[in-house]
């Protein structure tokens, strides 16, 4: 059994299968081979700008490190597990290729800040990734949203028809959601904008280093202040997690919306056959599967941040190898969102919906009752509580006759407000409902439009 040989003094006999195996990371960590060979070329640079490295071997270390990335860009990389991680993977492999001044790159470092510092910077890249995905999704709902100002559709509440609302106005509620969403991921990478490396194993080092030096040529903000807290936290990655298990969260109710809206019994919009699958047995089946895998793989965002909490809990200062469990869940949550960004994307641009069919559904369940009574607080002075009285006497006399309540004729009103007049069905259509809702952030089409041109703008 091959040992690792980087520590294998103090272990003359190998590991087991057994404990390789659990103790390796190599067949996930080797995802951070870019931000590590980052973070050694900072390191180096720092090393021979406070003179631990001679210029000469600062220079073979670099051109290794940029043979080691073609290396493995290209394929012709051959990783080991018995060298457990990506960090010995490449720190042998320079050796072997620039001898002595490879053995020199690990001064005045740990693995442990080693680790936590390609973490942040894979991290990093990630949300900045990820907030230009969140920008295309909000451009393409407020294009929507744009185009949709005046197309009436119900509103609900309890998933019950409640009030009208516009189609675009109800676009338009995504949009602010995923600027929150954009928020949050910004945090999270101002927070974490700082450099473990130099916090060595978890004391800090005596040699001479420049942490300002090595931080600013990484482009983080600053070092982090303290040794232990460098090593050893990952409220960062927990921070990242939830920022995307919220967001996450948001795509999954919009996917179940384009679920329900799909199905025949709604019939309030359409996808193509570029977002749907048939049936291996009812042919006139068109499923909406990018949007129920969308809303399924929320699951696997929500239980990565879960999985983390859970690691992270019970562990004392400052790095225990329960952190090697830091990465997969990361890693996976990410390019998990990422994916169903791009669904989400791609099923806004595509859905058609169906401006009739909408409408028709925007009238039913007596969804302009709120502006009965508000029209009988308004012109007749009636309290709200009783104004709400008298519309839900007149609802169910609507639901008797089976009938809406702009149908109602208005004797049988009068039996009920005697004081009713013919101007109250001016706001009993679902246009009209609409059209009256102006206040800040209401539904009505011309506020639907200003906001939407000003999200295009923003996002321009």
């Amino acid at each position: 059994m091959a040992t690792n040989s980087s520590w294998g003094g103090r272990y003359a006999e190998g590991p087991s299968a057994i404990m390789q195996a659990i103790n390796a990371s190599i067949g996930f960590d080797r995802k951070l081979w870019r931000q590590d060979i980052e973070g050694s070329l900072a390191h180096a640079a720092m090393l021979a700008h406070v003179g631990i490295l001679t210029r000469e071997e600062e220079a073979a270390i670099r051109q290794g490190l940029s043979d080691i990335a073609a290396e493995i860009a290209e394929g012709r990389f051959a990783w080991s597990e018995a060298l457990e991680d990506i960090h010995m993977n490449i720190e042998a492999r320079l050796t072997e290729r620039i001898g002595e001044a490879g053995k020199r790159l690990h001064t005045a470092r740990s693995r442990n800040d080693q680790v936590a510092t390609d973490l942040r910077l894979w991290v990093r890249e990630a949300i900045d990734g990820l907030d230009g995905q969140l920008r295309d999704l909000m451009r393409a709902l407020a294009d929507r949203a744009a185009e949709h100002a005046e197309t009436v559709m119900p509103g609900f509440t309890h998933l019950q028809p409640a009030q009208p609302v516009t189609l675009g106005h109800h676009l338009l509620a995504y949009v602010e959601m995923l600027s929150r969403d954009r928020g949050r991921f910004a945090d999270c990478r101002r927070r974490l904008n700082e450099c473990p490396l130099g916090a060595a194993a978890l004391a800090g080092t005596g040699f001479p280093i420049d942490r300002d030096f090595t931080a600013r040529a990484l482009g983080f903000e600053r070092p982090m202040r303290n040794s232990l807290d460098a090593v050893g936290s990952r409220d960062f990655a927990l921070e990242f997690l939830s920022a995307a298990a919220i967001c996450a969260t948001h795509l999954s109710r919009f996917a179940e919306e384009v679920v329900i809206w799909t199905s025949p019994s709604f019939g309030f919009l359409r996808l193509s056959d570029a977002f749907t699958t048939g049936s291996s047995i009812m042919p006139q089946k068109r499923n909406p599967d990018a949007a129920e895998l969308v809303r399924a793989k929320t699951g696997r965002v929500a239980g990565a941040l879960i999985g983390l909490l859970t690691v992270m809990k019970g562990l004392p200062l400052a790095y225990g190898k329960d952190m090697q469990e830091d990465k997969e869940g990361v890693f996976d949550a990410a390019e998990t969102l990422a994916l169903c960004l791009a669904a989400t994307a791609g099923m806004v641009r595509d859905m058609r919906p169906d401006a009739a069919r909408l409408a028709a559904a925007a009238g039913a369940g007596f969804s302009t009752a709120t502006d009965l009574a508000d029209w009988l607080v308004r012109e007749l002075r009636l309290p709200f509580r009783d104004a709400h009285h008298v519309t839900g006497r007149l609802v169910a006399m609507a639901e008797a006759r089976g009938c809406d309540l702009a149908d109602l004729p208005l004797e049988a009103m009068r039996s009920v407000e005697p004081r009713i007049n013919a101007e109250v069905y001016g706001v009993l259509t679902v246009q009209a409902s609409v059209a009256s809702r102006r206040s800040f952030g209401g539904t009505a089409p011309a506020n639907v439009r200003r906001m939407a041109e000003d999200w295009r703008e923003r996002l321009a």
